[in-house]
């Protein structure tokens, strides 16, 4: 029966209290952000349609959390307001109608600057005569607690405000946070110590700051990012970002102006699709009014302006309960014990299983069956548990130990002592056989159309593969008799198998699945050995360049196992014949350089510039060193630019790239 609306806003104001109370003071979260917006905005709109109904002491009715006890708390000189929040593209284009509206500007496209919603603490710093002489967090939105000292140690913060013509008096807003790889090395640290890691780079920047002794914040690699400014007059918004990046602060790297719905459209499904190439967390886009004096005329409302909006992404973090571990056996015998979930959305996705890596990390983090755990899901990457919420336990958790054997074909479990992996070393076990063809089969590897894991299964099942090379072997009338095939259907994959003979070398080496050679190193050893004669007949792999020891000392182990070389001898004896490996020569514009790719480029994608540059005799690598030569910034580049320009490397935009390549 559904809940008279009084009683309803009731249950709702205490459950958003009890989730405020444990995410803003006890940094102890139990829901998602988006099951606590979910929550927020069902409470708004009742008291919308309900206005009798709203009471003083409705999470609606302030900005932010009841200020921590423990420090000092000063009164922010202007309210630090949060933003209203477009959850898809529908409610953004909805917000730019609403301004299109009130600004009174139908048919003219408006200027928005857009910068990243960063996922870290709002903090704000005031300036004296040119020096930092306070820091609060943004707290209630009135009140904030005064955190001075401990963000003096953030090495990104200015104490002295750069330039010329300061104002007297300056306020810089922005957000504190951990960039991710400073984030991995500091929960490497607290394993290494025996605490406990951070469960997200925004618990640990919460954490960080309000630490009662900021020597402890100083151990910390927090950065800040500035996002306003009071007390400088301007014209625009991106006008004041660029103010602050000259006084000295980081500012979002892809802050610019756009101009209509559709380019707004555009940057918001751009930045969803490019966030995880970002150093540092976000979870969204912020679209501010341009125009201040546009910005003044459409004002607030009583918690948020009525010139920006925070796009949110689809959230790739969830709460759920863990009802089980199973244990699944990949191509290499690695056993990966694998969490049974209560369905939950994440990141636009149901999610009902998600990889617990392995058994160190499940002793590690304490996980047991039917904990309240954090489930996270980043672009293409299989979910996973990433944390356990300790203070929903109720008694009723089970521990869970590894089995001795593996699942699919009862064969011990093996583990070495440098590895965390446990495995099975039957070389007949189905999960592995199934698994090693699939991967064979892949579109980056021998790229068979049609050779999915259904087909696959069918084809074991029916005894029309038993083996790698089985493949090369499959009956066309058998074939086309089975369940669910035809003729049509039985050419089509016939056919892709044939074609799959002659792939290049780099292909074939990746598809033979030897362990921890993956696709780069495949066509490192391609590149070194031209044949696959060359290859199987080497010896020694640790001279080459990007060749560690453990990948050499595999190698090896692969080549000198008769089983292998047996498998080798039966496909080349079936016609696979790979192609030699033959660097297309375009001339040495790039020789002896390594160059470093960022943003997106109009022109090609990021693979075709790869290609051109090693084409052109030079390398690409994935970060920026010392040892980088060039730099080649597409639109909306980010860290990549900004630590190249830091070490003094030569920074080329699209365009010069172009001219370089012709």
């Amino acid at each position: 029966m559904t809940q008279e609306p009084e009683n309803r806003i009731a249950a709702l104001i205490a459950e958003l209290h009890d989730h405020a109370h444990r995410y803003y003071v006890l940094n102890q979260p139990s829901i998602s952000d988006a099951q606590y917006d979910a929550l927020f905005r069902e409470l708004e709109e009742l008291e919308r349609t309900h206005p009798n109904l709203v009471r003083g002491d409705s999470p609606t009715q302030r900005v932010g959390a009841a200020v921590r006890a423990g420090f000092e708390t000063r009164k922010h000189r202007e309210p630090m307001l949060s933003l209203n929040n477009a959850m898809d593209e529908h409610e953004l284009t909805e917000f730019y109608q609403q301004v299109e509206k009130l600004a009174a500007m139908q048919g003219a496209p408006i200027e928005f600057c857009v910068e990243h919603k960063f996922d870290g603490v709002a903090c704000s710093l005031t300036y004296e005569r040119e020096v930092l002489a306070q820091a609060l967090t943004r707290g209630d939105g009135e009140n904030g607690e005064v955190i001075t000292d401990n963000v003096r140690t953030i090495n990104s913060v200015p104490l002295r405000l750069r330039g010329e013509n300061v104002p007297d008096l300056v306020e810089v807003r922005g957000e504190v946070l951990f960039l991710r790889s400073a984030f991995d090395a500091l929960n490497a640290e607290r394993i290494a110590t025996g605490d406990d890691p951070f469960v997200n780079p925004r618990n640990a920047a919460s954490g960080s700051l309000r630490q009662l002794d900021s020597h402890e914040t100083a151990g910390r690699p927090l950065s800040f990012f500035a996002y306003s400014l009071l007390g400088v007059s301007s014209t625009s918004h991106f006008e004041s970002l660029k103010t602050l990046a000259n006084f000295g602060f980081l500012i979002s790297p892809i802050a610019k102006v756009v101009s209509g719905l559709e380019e707004m459209r555009r940057t918001y499904q751009h930045g969803i699709e490019t966030r995880h190439a970002l150093a540092y967390d976000i979870d969204g886009l912020v679209f501010k009014l341009n125009d201040v004096a546009l910005q003044g005329k459409l004002g607030y409302r009583q918690r948020s302006p009525r010139w920006a909006i925070a796009a949110k992404f689809p959230p790739e973090e969830a709460f759920t309960t863990l009802r089980g571990i199973t244990i699944q056996t990949g191509r290499t015998g690695a056993l990966t014990p694998v969490a049974e979930l209560d369905p939950v959305a994440v990141g636009g996705v149901m999610v009902s299983r998600a990889t617990l890596h392995n058994e160190e990390m499940i002793r590690r983090k304490d996980i047991r069956i039917g904990d309240r755990v954090v489930v996270r899901r980043q672009g293409d990457v299989i979910p996973a548990v990433a944390a356990v919420v300790v203070s929903a336990r109720n008694g009723t958790e089970r521990a869970w130990s590894f089995p001795t054997a593996c699942p699919v074909c009862g064969a011990a479990i093996t583990r070495s002592e440098d590895d965390a992996v446990q495995r099975c070393d039957n070389r007949e076990c189905g999960a592995k056989r199934i698994g090693r063809i699939l991967h064979y089969a892949a579109r980056s590897a021998a790229d068979i159309e049609g050779l999915g894991e259904k087909s696959v299964e069918t084809l074991l099942k029916h005894n029309l593969i038993t083996d790698l090379p089985s493949i090369y072997e499959i009956d066309h009338e058998a074939l086309s008799k089975l369940p669910s095939w035809g003729e049509l259907s039985a050419k089509k994959l016939l056919a892709a198998i044939e074609k799959s003979k002659h792939i290049p070398l780099h292909r074939f080496i990746f598809a033979l699945g030897i362990r921890h050679v993956g696709e780069r190193n495949a066509e490192v050893l391609a590149r070194e050995f031209k044949t696959l004669e060359a290859f199987l007949a080497a010896r020694s792999f640790e001279s080459i360049n990007d060749i560690g020891p453990e990948t050499a000392a595999s190698i090896i182990e692969f080549l000198n196992d008769s089983a292998e070389q047996r498998m080798l001898a039966r496909l080349a004896a079936l016609g696979v014949a790979p192609q030699p490996y033959e660097a297309l020569s375009l001339g040495d514009t790039f020789a002896g350089k390594t160059v470093v790719l960022t943003g997106t480029l109009s022109t090609m994608s990021r693979p075709d510039a790869e290609a051109k540059i090693k084409a052109l005799g030079g390398k690409t690598s994935g970060s920026v060193s010392k040892k980088t030569s060039l730099i080649v910034a597409g639109a909306e580049a980010g860290s990549k630019l900004d630590k190249a320009r830091e070490l003094g490397i030569t920074v080329l935009s699209e365009s010069e790239f172009l001219e370089m390549l012709q």
